[in-house]
């Protein structure tokens, strides 16, 4: 298994508890972004920057995955991809991407991406916060402890 970051929009918080997690379970992370991220030096984390443009990174990262590989993502088309081939998502605020959540979060997105067309005010998420960063670091510690158990069987 690989962990792939879209790191763009990534917050550091959720970086800092990858890097954390992938040198504890010697897993190899892959940050992929447009741009510069500084990483820790590691063994098991890399940072691939890609060209500038709609949708490069996460091109890069939807060609590269394999079956049963995790992005961190916030990108729900990326998510749903990702879903397509046979990896696991989730998002810096803890939720996990599923086939049974994808779509309608697909829908919402559209959605809401028509009424600000259209001039309407949506506002858009709150700021990150504590409580999200904790239950992203809860939601990766179970998706880890399910494919730790998962390869010894």
């Amino acid at each position: 298994m690989h962990i792939w970051v879209d790191a763009d929009a990534c917050p550091k918080p959720v970086k800092e508890i990858l890097f954390r997690v992938a040198n504890r379970t010697e897993t190899s992370l892959t940050l992929v972004a447009n741009h510069f991220v500084q990483t820790p030096p590691s063994k098991f984390i890399k940072f691939k920057q890609v060209q500038s443009g709609l949708d490069a990174a996460d091109n890069e990262i939807v060609r590269r995955m394999s079956a049963d590989d995790l992005v961190i993502t916030g990108d729900i088309p990326l998510a749903d991809e990702v879903l397509d081939n046979g990896g696991h998502a989730i998002n810096p605020r803890g939720e996990r991407y599923s086939k049974e959540n994808i779509k309608q979060m697909l829908n919402m997105r559209d959605f809401m991406e028509t009424l600000r067309s259209s001039g309407m005010q949506t506002g858009g998420q709150s700021a990150l916060n504590a409580a999200d960063i904790q239950a992203f670091a809860n939601q990766l510690d179970r998706f880890m402890a399910q494919q730790k158990k998962s390869q010894t069987k």
